[in-house]
């Protein structure tokens, strides 16, 4: 049966949708030896012979299981399966793993936190989709003390590179006097978003760790390791996703916000009683080393 080019694709777990789409127009998938750019052209599995990047896909289309690994990502890795300049890719942690996984979405070289790996590119698609609203929740340290009315700004919208951020959730956990640490839940993923939020405000970003993805979060899984979903959780991570059961938008937000109290008082438990040099000596070594 034919179907959309780039819906094979990501059957066939190589990348999103709309990864696939820009695959496409680049010229880097062929159909039968022919290069194929235009979107919306159609393929059978069963008698045409498609190829991305140079690589037989058809093999991977055939009743091939799907997989679901949750990473906590290091800094100093690059959310993405190969890299031209010989950087330390993500995929690497991942060792002895028989199928082929992509991220879903990214954190920047410089960024930690919990990273999805799949093979299911519907899946994929879903979550990266900024109209499904599938919340991340990240710990963010910043340059100075943003004014209230700054952050304001940020939780309403604000325009970067000509467009509009969509709304986010926005509290402080911690100031000193020179910085701060805020949670910050966004439903929309955009290139470096949150750097760029920040820096749009006259605050950079010192650190950032993603410790939330729709109903999962990082507790229990230290840096620089990876499991397999439960099949609950992928459940989950579907129904946030829309796949399954509906849940509205009210419903998300409303479990974003319970998560941002929740690391609130994580993060609190870290927070030394004033003048207490050592109960502050323990909180750098418990929260501030591991970013």
């Amino acid at each position: 049966m034919q179907e959309r080019l780039q819906k094979l694709i990501a059957a066939a777990g190589v990348c999103s949708r709309r990864k696939a789409e820009e695959l496409i127009l680049a010229g880097e998938v062929r159909v039968n030896g022919q290069v194929v750019t235009r979107l919306g052209t159609k393929a059978d599995p069963d008698g045409d012979h498609i190829k991305v990047c140079g690589k037989l896909i058809n093999p991977k289309l055939a009743h091939q299981p799907k997989v679901y690994f949750l990473l906590n990502k290091p800094a100093g890795f690059l959310s993405s399966k190969s890299d031209p300049e010989g950087r330390p890719v993500v995929t690497r942690l991942l060792p002895n793993l028989r199928q082929e996984v992509h991220p879903v979405g990214r954190l920047d070289f410089k960024s930690e936190g919990l990273l999805l790996l799949t093979n299911d590119g519907e899946l994929t698609d879903r979550l990266t989709a900024a109209k499904y609203h599938v919340p991340k929740t990240y710990l963010v340290k910043v340059k100075g003390i943003p004014e209230e009315k700054q952050l304001a700004l940020l939780r309403h919208g604000i325009r970067i590179e000509g467009r509009r951020t969509a709304p986010a959730q926005i509290e402080q956990l911690e100031r000193t006097t020179s910085n701060c640490w805020f949670s910050v839940t966004l439903a929309e993923g955009r290139n470096q978003q949150i750097r760029k939020m920040f820096r749009q405000i006259g605050h950079s970003v010192l650190k950032l760790r993603r410790v939330a993805i729709g109903p999962l979060t990082d507790v229990g899984l230290p840096v620089g390791k990876a499991r397999r979903l439960t099949q609950e959780e992928v459940s989950e991570l579907k129904q946030a996703g829309g796949l399954g059961k509906v849940q509205n938008e009210k419903g998300k937000m409303k479990n974003a916000k319970k998560r941002s109290q929740r690391m609130r008082r994580q993060m609190t438990t870290y927070l030394p009683p004033a003048g207490s040099i050592f109960h502050f000596a323990l909180f750098l070594f418990h929260f501030l080393l591991p970013f």
